[in-house]
């Protein structure tokens, strides 16, 4: 069963989001992966996927998951500097507008069925 949040509780995302912006944007590019934003709050299980976000090599993968208060799943540093985490959609604003983050890209399934021709 879904629960319908009202107007206020809709926007909470895009609020956090947009304090997540200011917070990380007032500092220089260098000095954003010591600074903490306030987490991003939680969404519901049901409104969370899984991303994997790559960031940039100078950036620490497991900083930028606090800034927006993700769990990562996994940190990865070596084939790919980034982690894996559940993230709401709240999340995966804020993330974009972070410096030093390269992608947050979907976790989607892989299948090799059929062939190709």
């Amino acid at each position: 069963m879904r629960i319908l949040l009202s107007r206020a509780g809709r926007a909470l995302p895009v609020v956090a989001a947009a304090a997540a912006l200011a917070a990380v944007t007032a500092l220089p590019v260098a000095t954003a992966t010591a600074a903490v934003a306030p987490p991003v709050a939680r969404a519901a299980v049901g409104d969370e996927a899984p991303y994997i976000v790559t960031v940039h090599k100078d950036v620490d993968p497991a900083t930028v998951a606090r800034m927006v208060g993700a769990s990562p799943d996994y940190v990865y540093r070596t084939a790919l500097h980034g982690f894996s985490a559940r993230l709401s959609p709240g999340q995966v604003a804020a993330l974009h507008v972070i410096p030093g983050v390269e992608s947050v890209q979907e976790d989607g399934g892989v299948s090799s069925f059929g062939t190709v021709d």
